[in-house]
């Protein structure tokens, strides 16, 4: 059986307190594109309950038991002990930490791709639960519509927004940027309070409005991720910002303005 787990970006990302477990709240928009990785699960009739993982595409980082998609089989594993031995492959084209939240994807779905290729049973809910445990952001690709999202990245909202009429540059120069680094240095804000309405503004008006709060450090600390932000406005960009707090920038358009935009050859770039 075969899924193909898509990416995300954010509309607007506000740091709205620091929480008691360490983590931060937020207020922001997930919007899902469909550049899409690819997960196959095949059962086998081998003993004991373990995962045989291989990957392609892009390259994977870390070890395989320490991968999302992994971690999730064990994660069902423990409440669904008859879930049997699996060959386990992904094919990566969502770049890695890059602020697209192709790993969250993966897990989500992968904990739906076992539910339903097993029979589990698990509903909605228990499902958002269980993606919960594995990311902050793994329950949004259980819902995979736009949200607005607050608390850890947990608490969606689902939102009307069509942007249809659009298309989309994803750009990722390569570069890897530290989230702990990040975070340390963003301050605390209360701009995320009015994004639900700005958000139902027209796309032209979210430049002046809309900010992904991590653009401050994160520009300082690489301008060239910056450069990227104002070739897209350059090349005509209706609006233009980071994904989350990884490297990603991205270009909206209208079906109209289609640039051709030269990157080096080591950046990994997207029309959608």
């Amino acid at each position: 059986m075969v899924v193909f787990p898509n990416c995300k970006i954010n509309i607007g990302l506000y740091i709205t307190g620091k929480r008691p477990d360490c983590y931060h709240n937020l207020a922001t928009v997930f919007f899902p594109l469909p550049l899409k990785d690819v997960l196959e699960i095949i059962a086998t009739d081998k003993p004991g309950g373990e995962v045989e993982f291989t990957s392609s595409g892009l390259p994977v980082s870390g070890k395989a038991e320490d991968n999302f998609c992994v971690k999730a089989y064990h994660l069902l594993r423990k409440d669904f002990p008859a879930i049997p031995f699996i060959n386990m492959h992904l094919h990566k084209a969502i770049p890695m930490g890059a602020g697209l939240g192709g790993g969250s994807a993966d897990a989500a779905f992968t904990l739906q791709l076992l539910n339903d290729k097993f029979n589990l049973g698990i509903d909605k809910p228990t499902l958002l639960d269980y993606a919960l445990q594995l990311g902050s952001d793994c329950p949004f690709f259980i819902q995979n519509q736009p949200c607005f999202a607050t608390g850890r990245g947990e608490l969606l909202q689902p939102i009307d927004l069509d942007l249809s009429a659009y298309h989309f540059l994803l750009v990722n120069p390569g570069i890897h940027v530290s989230t702990a680094e990040a975070f340390s240095k963003i301050s605390i804000s209360n701009n995320g309070e009015d994004l639900l309405q700005q958000i139902a503004q027209p796309v032209e008006t979210w430049q002046q409005n809309i900010s992904n709060e991590f653009e401050i450090p994160v520009f300082e600390l690489y301008p060239e991720i910056a450069a990227i932000k104002q070739q897209l406005y350059d090349a005509g960009a209706v609006y233009a910002s980071m994904s989350g707090s990884g490297s990603s920038v991205y270009g909206i358009f209208t079906a109209e303005t289609r640039p051709q935009l030269n990157f080096p050859a080591h950046y990994f770039f997207s029309w959608i």
